[in-house]
């Protein structure tokens, strides 16, 4: 499986990353990507931008160090109501190109029921300005996986396979082969992404890729796996950047 663009990534503006827009850009360039999402972390994590950065992402130019640059957020999960740390209001504001929502445990309680999880995910599957669930497999926060994939088909939702977890979140390999066994079956979208904080780790997908192949996860289910894949998604989320997109095709 070759995964063209890396769609979770964090900047030194998160300020437990290391790297620049530029050297990530230059990096993912180097690594041969397509395309690159900046998430940096939404304004209720402790070392987060100020939301005027988010505001003013829109002055990027598109295209960066030879890459096409999305711009977006890791919106925070606030609620098992499915709030998050940026309101509507901003998100239309923002424009931004891709929104992932994930729990983190400095802004939302440390575990959650599988009842109360379950809820949560629901709640967010229905905001139309969320387009990928975030690190989603912590058992700390175990949701009924088959019950919210088919719900996040239905909204198309796309579903994070999150390759640094292993690293940072050890102990839920199984619950994410559980995931992504669910999404398979319920024709659920996924984006295999690095969540790179350095240009050391942008691109690094071993932990998830042998897995993915181990259960036979179609390719055309992951959204980050071609250039068609990905600009469908786009358009199917009403991005106008899947125009550009579009029209760089044959480069």
């Amino acid at each position: 499986m070759n995964i063209i663009a890396d769609l979770h990534m964090h900047t030194m503006v998160s300020n437990h990353a290391f790297n620049t827009v530029t050297e990530m850009a230059r990096r993912a360039c180097e690594l041969g990507m397509f395309a690159a999402a900046l998430t940096d972390h939404g304004p209720s994590m402790p070392d987060a931008p100020h939301p005027w950065y988010f505001y003013n992402l829109t002055t990027l130019p598109s295209r960066i160090e030879g890459i096409w640059l999305l711009k977006g957020v890791e919106a925070n999960v606030r609620g098992t109501d499915g709030s998050l740390d940026i309101e509507p209001q901003e998100f239309e504001r923002m424009q931004l190109d891709w929104v992932i929502a994930s729990i983190h445990s400095d802004t939302l309680c440390p575990s959650l029921s599988e009842d109360e999880a379950t809820q949560l995910w629901l709640n967010v599957a229905q905001s139309p300005y969320v387009d990928c669930i975030g690190h989603s497999e912590s058992r700390r926060h175990r949701y009924d996986y088959d019950a919210v994939t088919k719900a996040f088909a239905r909204c198309r939702k796309v579903v994070e396979i999150n390759a640094n977890s292993a690293v940072v979140r050890p102990g839920n390999e199984e619950n994410m082969r559980e995931l992504a066994l669910a999404c398979k079956r319920n024709g659920t979208k996924i984006a295999v992404n690095s969540d790179a904080h350095s240009i050391y780790h942008l691109g690094q997908f071993d932990t998830v890729l042998p897995m993915l192949r181990e259960i036979h996860f179609p390719e055309e289910l992951v959204v980050n796996a071609s250039r068609e894949n990905l600009i469908t998604v786009l358009k199917e989320h009403q991005k106008p950047v899947a125009d550009l997109l579009e029209g760089s095709k044959e480069e």
